[in-house]
This record gives C-alpha cells, sequence and structure tokens, in this order.
C-alpha cells in the first residue's frame, strides 16, 4: 500500500469513527444506552460468524491465550466499556466523548508500565498522565446550571476510557491462535453478552423503552457494520501498515470529524474548553511516548544514505 494510499486510509476511519459519535448522538436520542450498545454487537457478531462460517473459517478458543483474550477483551473493552461510553453521551455530546477517549493511549503506556516488571514508570510517563487528567479537569469546566449532569457524563466517558485500555494490559504477553476475524467474532459476541445482562440488572434499561424510529435503526446498522466489522477491519490493516505508534495518533483526529459530524447534522457547538483539553490530552500522549516519538521521527524524516561507492 503506497504512502498516500495509508494516508486516505487513516483519515477514512478517522472520518469513520469520528461520525460514529454523531451516529450516537442521534440513536440515544430514541434507544437506552444499553440496549442500543447490545443490539450494535449482536448485529455484528451474528454477520462475522455468518461470514466465517460461509468461508469455512469458524473456529473457536482452543488455548488459554484465546480465552484471556476474548473474555478480557469481550468483557472490557467492548461490553463495559460501551455501557459506559453510550451512558455517558446521555450527557455530553459526542465531541466532548471522542476528545476524552483521546486519553486512551496516555492511560494504556501508563498501566503497561505499572503492571509490567519489563517496563518502568518513567518521568515523561508520569508527565503525561498528569497532563492526560489535566485535560479532563479543563474539558469538564462544569456549569453551574447543571453541574451534576456534566460532571456524571464526564466520569462516565473517563470511565469507558479505562475500560478500553485495561484489556491492553491484561492481553499484553498474549498470543491468540485464531485468526483476526474469529477472534473479533467471539470479542464482539461475548461484548453483546455483557451488554444483555447488564440490560437485565440495570433499572430504565430495557428494550420495551426503546422507540424503533427510522433514525434509530439507521443509527444502529451505521455503528454495527461500518463503524464496527468496517472500522476494527481497517483499523487492524492499518496497524500492520504503520506500526502502534503512528496509528494511536487515530484517537487524535477522531475528534475533528466528530465534532464536524455534530456540528454538521445536529448543530453542537464546540467549546474553548473541549479545545483546550484536546490539547492538554496530546501533549500528554507526546510526553508519555515521547521516546518512541522521536524514534518514529527520525525514521520517517532523515534521508536513507545509500553507501559510499567503491
Amino acid at each position: 500500500m503506497s504512502r498516500y494510499r495509508t494516508t486516505g486510509c487513516f483519515l477514512l476511519l478517522a472520518a469513520i469513527w469520528g461520525t460514529a459519535f454523531m451516529a450516537t448522538d442521534v440513536g440515544l436520542a430514541d434507544l437506552p444506552p444499553v440496549p442500543f450498545a447490545a443490539a450494535r454487537f449482536d448485529i455484528a457478531s451474528v454477520l462475522l460468524f455468518t461470514a466465517l462460517a460461509v468461508t469455512g473459517s469458524l473456529e473457536r478458543p482452543q488455548t488459554r491465550d484465546d480465552y484471556v483474550y476474548v473474555l478480557a477483551g469481550g468483557t472490557l473493552m467492548i461490553g463495559i466499556h460501551h455501557v459506559f461510553l453510550f451512558t455517558g453521551q446521555q450527557y455530553v455530546t459526542g465531541a466532548v466523548a471522542a476528545v476524552l477517549l483521546g486519553l486512551v493511549p496516555v492511560v494504556t503506556p501508563a498501566l503497561t508500565k505499572l503492571a509490567s516488571s519489563d517496563d518502568t514508570f518513567t518521568a515523561n510517563t508520569g508527565v503525561g498522565v498528569v497532563l492526560g487528567f489535566t485535560g479532563v479537569v479543563v474539558i469538564a469546566n462544569p456549569d453551574p446550571a447543571n453541574i451534576l449532569s456534566s460532571t456524571i457524563g464526564i466520569a462516565l466517558v473517563f470511565a469507558s476510557a479505562l475500560a478500553f485500555a485495561i484489556p491492553a494490559v491484561v492481553t499484553h504477553d498474549t498470543s491468540p491462535s485464531m485468526s483476526f476475524l474469529a477472534t473479533q467474532a467471539w470479542l464482539m459476541a461475548i461484548g453483546a453478552v455483557v451488554l444483555h445482562v447488564t440490560v437485565l440488572v440495570l433499572p430504565g434499561q430495557s428494550f420495551a423503552d426503546a422507540s424503533w424510529t427510522p433514525s434509530a435503526f439507521a443509527a444502529l446498522l451505521y455503528l454495527a457494520v461500518v463503524a464496527g466489522i468496517g472500522g476494527f477491519l481497517l483499523y487492524f490493516r492499518l496497524l500492520d501498515q504503520l506500526g502502534p505508534i503512528e496509528m494511536s495518533f487515530i484517537e487524535y483526529v477522531i475528534p475533528l470529524f466528530a465534532a464536524l459530524a455534530g456540528w454538521l447534522v445536529l448543530g453542537q457547538q464546540v467549546t474553548l474548553a473541549t479545545v483546550s483539553g484536546f490539547v492538554c490530552i496530546l501533549l500528554g500522549f507526546m510526553a508519555a511516548k515521547w521516546t518512541a516519538l522521536r524514534a518514529e521521527l527520525r525514521r520517517v524524516v532523515e534521508p536513507k544514505t545509500s553507501p559510499p561507492a567503491d
């Protein structure tokens, strides 16, 4: 894949996942958050398992690493992450939620360094975490008129960022034996089960309270098929091309598309506090990853020199 095509795919993925926040806002107008998230992953997992069955590629977990990966990822990254995210977006806009999820690349290396004996918690990591949390405080900037709801929304989306980051630590040393598609299918199926259990135990979260309007259906299909299956397939293809450092920058492009989609379609405004918090989180990421970023920049910028001729 050429560099221009890779860049185009990177921006396309950022646009898909950025507009997913707007689609979530649209769906939440008619659907309770947890049933909405459960239905999304019901559709995605059924489609993936169907594709695997049709192509004769259906697999089930076999090794310990398979089970650790799909159980941790499905429970936390798919299930609990989306419970907090969709519920939090009842109180904050998609643009704010997208910015807060920019904490994932800041929190993940910090948690990994704390949990892994091979990594040390450096001063750069500490500065990155402090700047990231400063960004959260700046974004919160609670309005006295609705201080409770805005604080709840920020806390829920922040919790969703942690739920997304923790599986990266838990699965740090695992190597699943299944194919990527099979792994994703099991992740989404387990996440869907967690979400359905949550529907049963949380008050006020019932499919009976859903209003299945055309806009709700459209949002659900977009999130399940385009942002879910299509987005993850594109993400992992790009990950092979760019590597984890460059790919993590997508978390800082997604909010731009989320804000643009929310403004164009829903008339949502982006506040100065949101922009300032975004800058703090971006600086926090750069601080936490400074050594790796500097090495990556040298690799990209420095011209490749050929050995002198004899």
